[in-house]
């Protein structure tokens, strides 16, 4: 008995193949064009802010003015300021004047009413995002999340504890930070015992990637310490 021939797949029509070139350019374009219009636009807001605070005769597109007879309009210039007076009062600030100084502020500014909730609710927000950049997560585990059966990504942050620890027993507790996807920077604070945790062997870095990407973008699994890899077809 004959086996009928496979008809050719058909040809792709002209159409599907702009169309595919485009998609293709799209996603290539995009997260450039993306990032380069954030940091544009992060560039003007900081410059906004900073350059009307500067007095006139310190303008630096006036000094630039003055020096060179040309007239430039950079923008970034807000942005180089402000970043060279944030270094000259850290500079100022390690030092035992400028120690004094600042708590001679602050106690100035303590002492009025409104003004003291206010920096102090300014100045704890401050630590705390300073301390998470100087901190990281330890290592990628599994949790059973929101009920068993259902395994979510988490962070462990540190042991548990304190009152924290004390509370549970002797068993010893880990707090773990539950991320939401896609945004990672929100999530939920959990304190689970420790032999309810799986350490992953993939890195922090590598399960940030799995979570931001909502899954399509998971760590070698050859190498689950090397950088992500992009999943392939399964064979068939």
């Amino acid at each position: 008995m004959q086996i009928p021939e496979t008809p050719p797949p058909p040809k792709r029509g002209i159409f599907a193949s702009i169309r595919s070139s485009f998609l293709t350019g799209l996603i290539v374009i995009a997260p450039i064009g993306i990032t380069i219009w954030l940091i544009w636009t992060l560039t003007g807001w900081i410059d906004s802010w900073v350059l009307p605070l500067i007095p006139h005769g310190y303008d630096p597109s006036r000094l630039i003015l003055d020096w060179t007879g040309v007239e430039v309009n950079v923008r970034g210039l807000g942005v180089v300021t402000f970043l060279v007076f944030t270094m000259i009062i850290g500079w100022l600030a390690k030092g035992l004047i400028g120690r004094s100084m600042i708590r001679w502020a602050e106690s100035v500014v303590l002492s009025i009413p409104l003004i003291r909730s206010l920096y102090s609710g300014l100045k704890q927000i401050a630590e705390t995002i300073l301390q998470q950049g100087q901190q990281n997560f330890d290592k990628a585990c599994l949790v059973e999340y929101p009920r068993k059966g259902i395994w979510a990504i988490a962070f462990i942050s540190t042991q548990a504890k304190g009152e924290i620890a004390t509370r549970h027993g002797p068993e010893p507790m880990v707090s773990v930070f539950l991320p939401t996807t896609p945004n990672p920077t929100s999530g939920f604070l959990l304190f689970l015992p420790q032999k309810d945790v799986i350490i992953l062997d993939m890195s922090v870095e590598d399960a940030a990637k799995l979570i931001i990407s909502a899954g399509l973008v998971y760590p070698n699994s050859d190498k689950p310490g090397k950088p992500g890899a992009t999943p392939t077809e399964p064979e068939q």
